[in-house]
């Protein structure tokens, strides 16, 4: 090989090694992004449990309908004087539920992190006494999110403890502990038929699993986008200076999962089925 090829050859190595080291970050993103993502099946139709057509007789309790809207605060409610863009988006069908029902308008959040409050919810105790007290990330999260950290652009970089971090078991197994009393197993003494639709992330095993904690059903958001990011009908919000928000959008799709199964798309987009799926529960109940 002539010595102007060799000359090409490592000229083209140099600028090669050069784009990847300005664009490393990004090549990161790429690999963890597609090495996390799993194959997600054409959507399932679900054949919800039916309940007996005539009430039985007796003492018949109430039906339960428990709806949580997650890291909505009370100014985001027109109800309370609030709403979205200094109150330009009116939220009319929870101001219905509110004018027709009671308020209980001086609450606290026992943890300020999503995964231990909503298991707090789930059993009405605090985190620290059952021992769920952190939010489960995606495994691989907290060193992406160092390496975006710790780049010098930020007075307060984000610190990983490495020996914590090989203790840390896998984000499935991280999960409000089987022993504890749920809302739903309380229900299902009672002869409650009990279903649940859409975020748990309070554990994905046999143990932690919302079918090991008390519901006969579970429809389960099981990735993190509302639609998928190609979908024609889709408007993206990304925040590219968020490493946070960069890592999520490498690696979350829109899935759903029924019962322990196999990934699955949900039909359109997230809320309205949703929705669609919280009707049927409640017309075969």
């Amino acid at each position: 090989m002539s010595r102007k090829i060799w000359l090409g050859v490592g000229l083209a190595l140099l600028v090669a090694i050069g784009l990847g080291l300005a664009n490393y970050k990004s090549i990161v993103l790429f690999v963890v992004g597609n090495l996390g993502k799993q194959q997600i099946a054409e959507n399932q139709e679900i054949a919800w449990a039916r309940g007996p057509d005539v009430a039985p007789d007796g003492d018949r309790p109430p039906n339960v309908i428990v709806i949580l809207a997650d890291d909505l605060g009370i100014n985001d409610i027109s109800t309370f004087g609030g709403g979205i863009a200094g109150g330009l988006v009116k939220t009319p069908n929870i101001d219905a539920l509110a004018a027709r029902g009671a308020n209980l308008s001086q609450a606290y959040a026992g943890q300020a992190t999503c995964a231990p409050s909503r298991a707090m919810i789930m059993t009405g105790r605090y985190a620290t006494r059952h021992g769920f007290e952190f939010t489960p990330t995606p495994d691989g999260m907290t060193r992406i999110l160092e390496m975006f950290y710790n780049d010098g652009s930020r007075p307060h970089p984000m610190l990983r403890d490495a020996e914590a971090a090989k203790r840390t078991p896998p984000m499935v197994e991280q999960g409000l502990p089987g022993s504890e009393i749920t809302l739903a197993e309380v229900l299902k003494t009672r002869g409650y038929h009990t279903v649940h639709i859409g975020k748990w992330h309070l554990g994905d095993t046999e143990e932690f699993n919302a079918n090991a904690q008390g519901f006969d059903e579970s429809l389960l958001m099981a990735s993190g986008l509302y639609l998928p990011e190609d979908h024609p009908d889709v408007v993206n919000a990304k925040i590219d200076f968020d490493p946070i928000d960069r890592f999520l959008w490498a690696r979350m799709q829109a899935a759903a999962k029924f019962n322990g199964g196999p990934m699955f798309a949900p039909r359109g987009y997230l809320t309205d089925y949703y929705t669609e799926e919280s009707v049927k529960v409640i017309e075969a109940n």
